[in-house]
């Protein structure tokens, strides 16, 4: 992250270079990317956000004289790379996975400093003062995540890493790693080669994203009371009819359907099937 740009609409995007480098965050890594995965990135994310699907965006692309080595195809045929940076940016980099690192290790004075700053900088409805606000941002997060999910879905959008780390709380899309569209319906679909337990083929995105946010849950609780840890887990459980909802919504507008049918779903499951039949 390398500052935050306020620009002449007011609007607050937040910075970050990828293939800069090691940071003091790096794992085993060398903190590089190839120019491949960067030209991806750009593109993708661009026509994400031209599609109306929530997500980051790419300012710049700059060529790095720096040679990377990668292996692709995690075969063992490691070679030689162009490297590239790519300066994106989005409202905000925070993730659920930022809020789940610092309750696994106990640091429950910095978890709640830190969902403070998140909902007063970026979830302005919810009122600071307001005792439930822990549970007003949970279940904000519960049906913005379902509809994004369900916008993934409804352009053939897979994800192809979809842990907590890359789940953004404020439920765009960020981290264009082995992303890949569906050419034809397969729920099986998989774009990540290394994915070989199919964890997050296309048709697990939903139930992944319902697994994320229960991780979600179990960060918060610490900071819950008991009546609000019972209704917190209430807000979980509707995570489906708020998935299944948009899920029809989109595709109802996709098939030009108008009106409410009770055979809407059953049209759509079944056109479903047909596609991955032909």
């Amino acid at each position: 992250l390398v500052g935050v740009y306020t620009n002449r609409h007011g609007e607050r995007w937040e910075l970050q270079l990828k293939g800069s480098g090691k940071t003091p965050y790096s794992r085993n890594g060398d903190g590089r990317a190839v120019l491949r995965s960067s030209v991806r990135e750009f593109l993708c994310s661009e026509a994400m956000h031209y599609l109306g699907i929530p997500t980051s965006r790419a300012a710049s692309l700059v060529v790095s004289d720096d040679d990377v080595w990668r292996d692709q195809f995690y075969n063992g045929n490691i070679k030689k790379e162009r490297g590239a940076i790519v300066l994106r940016l989005a409202k905000s980099w925070f993730r659920i996975g930022s809020l789940e690192i610092l309750a696994h290790s106990g640091e429950l004075d910095l978890l709640r400093r830190l969902l403070d700053f998140i909902i007063q900088e970026h979830f302005p409805s919810i009122p600071m003062n307001d005792s439930n606000r822990y549970l007003e941002f949970f279940s904000t997060v519960v049906s913005e995540t379902a509809n994004l999910i369900s916008l993934w879905m409804s352009v053939g959008f897979a994800h192809g890493v979809c842990n907590t780390d890359n789940f953004s709380l404020l439920s765009i899309t960020i981290d264009y790693g082995p992303f890949g569209f569906m050419d034809s319906y397969d729920p099986n679909f998989v774009p990540n080669t290394s994915d070989d337990e199919r964890r997050y083929k296309i048709g697990n995105q939903a139930s992944v994203g319902q697994f994320n946010l229960s991780k979600l849950l179990q960060a918060l609780k610490p900071l819950l009371d008991p009546r609000q840890k019972q209704l917190a887990s209430q807000i979980l459980k509707g995570y489906d009819e708020h998935y299944y909802s948009r899920f029809t919504e989109l595709f109802k507008t996709k098939l030009g359907l108008l009106g409410e049918n009770e055979n809407d779903n059953y049209l759509i499951a079944f056109l479903l099937k047909v596609s991955l039949l032909c």
